[in-house]
């Protein structure tokens, strides 16, 4: 009877992880050359912390890495976009203009999102962009703790240790010498699906537009 009893345990334990895997996307090698984005510029990483208005508590993290390239780590976000191509929770081609959507799709009454950059060696940027690479895909609710285990894994940044909660790790992130930290406020309603669509609508506008033109 109670070796029935650990069976079913286990069995429940490995179906609630399963639960908890994260689905993996992997767009084509030919979207993401396409689609790069170099911001020039001497190498920086952001942190990204959106904060509720009403508690104070972390919503999501998200990092910016401004190297080579700029590649936002996202991990577990809902954010998407027809011309960010995404592998594993990795952004590429986050112009100002896409950031900028990004910025505003997470910027709404009910959270501010805080802007922690510091500047870092072209080869602390490059190995940052090769372990949110590595990472693979983020289960959700684990957003802070994957952005922490890859800092806390870089020279630099093993001050910030490893934290589940994302106000944790920007606290730490802001202990950091030379950090500049900005805030972004914004009214829109909380219904940030509709925002979503607006931005796709306008993407595909804009590529018919350039199709158009390019037929002239």
């Amino acid at each position: 009877m109670k070796s029935l009893l650990r069976l079913c345990a286990a069995l429940a334990l490995a179906g609630a992880l399963a639960g908890c895997a994260a689905e993996e996307v992997w767009a084509p090698e030919e979207a993401v050359q396409r689609a790069a984005y170099s911001p020039g510029g001497s190498p920086t990483v952001t942190l990204v912390t959106m904060i509720s208005n009403s508690s104070g508590s972390g919503g999501h993290s998200a990092l910016i890495i401004d190297g080579a390239q700029r590649v936002v780590f996202d991990p577990a976000g809902s954010w998407h976009h027809p011309q960010v191509p995404e592998r594993n929770d990795v952004l590429y081609g986050m112009s100002p203009t896409l950031m900028g959507y990004y910025m505003d799709y997470h910027a709404r009454e009910t959270y501010h999102v805080v802007l922690q950059e510091v500047d870092v060696t072209p080869a602390t940027a490059a190995s940052l962009i090769a372990s949110v690479q590595s990472y693979g895909a983020v289960p959700q609710a684990q957003c802070s703790l994957s952005i922490s285990r890859v800092l806390s894994r870089t020279p630099g940044f093993e001050s910030i240790g490893t934290s589940w909660y994302p106000v944790r790790t920007m606290n730490r992130f802001g202990e950091l010498p030379g950090v500049r930290e900005s805030q972004i406020f914004d009214d829109d309603s909380d219904d940030n699906l509709e925002l979503l669509q607006a931005q796709a609508r306008a993407a595909q506008t804009q590529a018919v537009a350039a199709e158009i033109a390019g037929g002239l």
